[in-house]
């Protein structure tokens, strides 16, 4: 059993679990806790290292190798954005310190991006081939919309299809999950929404395929059979596990000094 430790950091929450990267199930009970306000480095790090360490002791491997999940482009270990989190994440040093705070080396990437990759790799990827086929763009819809783009399978990493410009503003003010409630609308007119920025989407990337994850994919039947965009809408399988195990996997493979291929 290959075990790692996986962290999803999002705008509400911060989600950590033990991963057995054999089977991409969580090999230990699934911590929660809410984002802190202000969700600054300051605030978040301390945290993150002591959900890290109950995880850790759970599954008794003290050296068990970690990987994080951040709302954030991510280049050269440094957070350079930041979206739905705290601006003191913008250009921040984040492996360093974060792996100061666990006490361990942390290795860091875009959350969407390490939720897409568990997805390829163990979710849809794993039963229906045509996902490893062209271009295939991963959604989570959450308090943003994250993207990840593969194409053969293979990840383009920090897109930022969420902050792409539809009627003057980021995209995911309308099609988030977080928009639907936050403005009271009915799952028709949200998913009218949706379509739109899937739209503008596809006329950029022409996708085989989209993949909507997230916790609202549980709500699937509710707004997919409104949408109306060319390419095929499928729904994610892991759901709100998938940035856990996305980065598990990431912390694993960074660990052994291995490309990160989710066709393996």
């Amino acid at each position: 059993m290959t075990i790692a430790i996986g962290v999803d950091v999002g705008g509400s929450g911060i989600k950590v679990a033990a991963v057995d990267l054999d089977t991409g199930k969580l090999a230990s009970t699934r911590q929660r806790v809410p984002t802190p306000q202000p969700s600054t480095p300051e605030a978040m790090l301390p945290i993150i290292a002591q959900l890290v360490k109950r995880a850790t002791t759970s599954v008794k491997k003290p050296n068990a190798p970690v990987g994080v999940g951040m709302p954030c482009v991510v280049l050269d270990g440094t957070t350079i954005t930041a979206a739905n989190i705290d601006k003191g994440w913008t250009m921040f040093p984040a492996i360093a310190e974060m792996s100061k705070a666990v006490g361990r080396p942390v290795h860091l990437g875009n959350d969407a991006d390490l939720a897409g990759l568990a997805e390829i790799r163990y979710g849809l990827g794993a039963t229906d081939p045509t996902v490893r086929k062209g271009v295939v763009i991963f959604l989570t819809l959450g308090t943003g919309v994250g993207s990840g783009v593969f194409n053969d399978g293979v990840l383009v990493p920090n897109t930022e299809l969420g902050h792409m410009e539809i009627r003057g503003k980021d995209a995911e003010r309308r099609s988030a999950a977080a928009a639907r409630v936050r403005r009271g609308e009915s799952w028709r007119f949200w998913a009218t929404e949706l379509d739109e920025h899937l739209k503008a989407i596809d006329k950029i990337f022409w996708p085989n395929a989209f993949i909507l994850g997230g916790g609202i994919s549980k709500n699937a039947d509710k707004f997919v059979p409104r949408l109306t965009c060319r390419p095929k809408v499928l729904v994610a399988s892991l759901r709100n596990e998938a940035g856990i195990v996305g980065a598990a996997l990431l912390g694993a493979s960074r660990e052994a000094q291995v490309e990160l291929d989710p066709g393996k």
